[in-house]
């Protein structure tokens, strides 16, 4: 049964491709998910997997709306809400808006679908909306080495006093892929090691290694956080994602109504009111006047 819903609800069947949203809106990937495989969605119910498999297949910027999805997939709009809201619930899929800054200087906010083919948990979703995405589970390890190894062993070509062996390559990838970590291209890498080089050179691993360390970039600028807000999947509501587990707020859990902050009343508003309540005033001293 469940895969025939996942066939049902295949993008290949359907003869015309799934309708995109207006640029900047529908569906964004969370990042950091493991490779696509035939048993990501084996624990939710067959039209939830379903859901979620058509889901994942699209592209970034994809209509994943209600009314969208319901014309392109074999269920209702009814149906398609509470599916939604059960991948919600299972850490598939978060709602909410983003805070962004165009080229021309002007900020707006921006409504944003995230999915995630990896489950997430609540504590997930809230270090995500603050921009500080936790690493990958089982994620493999950012292949740097083989890169740096590359270029010391070619050191030797452009500058024989170079030439290095594969154990001094092995020892110094790891400085090499410091630089790398830090925005550095080869070309820069290059030049720093081979420029304004000693005659004699006795010991060129530990030139290289001296080099690599004393001239190493500064660390760039950490990036700024982005700007995220989650909504509840039923009232729609914001909130900080701590108040909504499972992407849903307290009331609509039955858990009471919020308690209501009144914001104070501005400056001018007060003082509107006190020249009202002294014209009043002075109308009734007026009056109890005898003429």
């Amino acid at each position: 049964m469940a895969d025939a819903n996942f066939s049902a609800a295949s993008p290949s069947a359907h003869a015309t491709p799934h309708p995109m949203a207006n640029p900047g809106y529908g569906k964004r990937s969370a990042p950091d998910q493991r490779p696509c495989a035939n048993h990501d969605f084996a624990a939710l119910p067959p039209r939830e997997a379903a859901i979620a498999a058509y889901i994942d297949r699209l592209p970034d910027g994809a209509d994943i709306s209600v009314k969208t999805l319901a014309k392109q997939l074999p269920y209702g709009q009814c149906a398609l809400r509470t599916a939604l809201n059960n991948l919600q619930r299972a850490g598939h899929l978060r709602r909410g808006r983003e805070h962004l800054t165009a080229a021309s200087g002007t900020a707006r906010w921006i409504t944003r679908s995230w999915f995630s083919r990896t489950a997430r948990d609540d504590a997930w979703w809230a270090a995500f909306t603050r921009g500080d995405v936790p690493p990958p589970p089982d994620g493999p390890p950012r292949q740097t080495r083989s890169r740096a190894q590359v270029l010391l062993a070619a050191l030797g070509r452009e500058a024989p006093a170079l030439s290095l062996s594969a154990a001094e390559c092995a020892m110094l990838a790891p400085l090499v892929a410091e630089w790398y970590a830090r925005g550095a291209t080869d070309t820069d890498v290059r030049r720093a090691l081979t420029t304004g080089l000693p005659t004699p050179v006795h010991h060129p691993a530990a030139l290289l290694r001296t080099r690599l360390t004393t001239k190493i970039p500064p660390e760039p600028a950490p990036p700024r956080p982005p700007l995220r807000i989650l909504e509840c999947a039923k009232c729609g509501v914001p909130g900080r994602p701590e108040a909504l587990p499972g992407g849903v707020c307290g009331t609509c859990r039955g858990e009471g109504a919020p308690s209501r902050h009144h914001a104070p009343p501005q400056a001018s508003t007060v003082q509107a009111r006190a020249a009202e309540i002294r014209a009043a005033m002075d109308q009734r001293r007026h009056e109890r006047t005898p003429a």
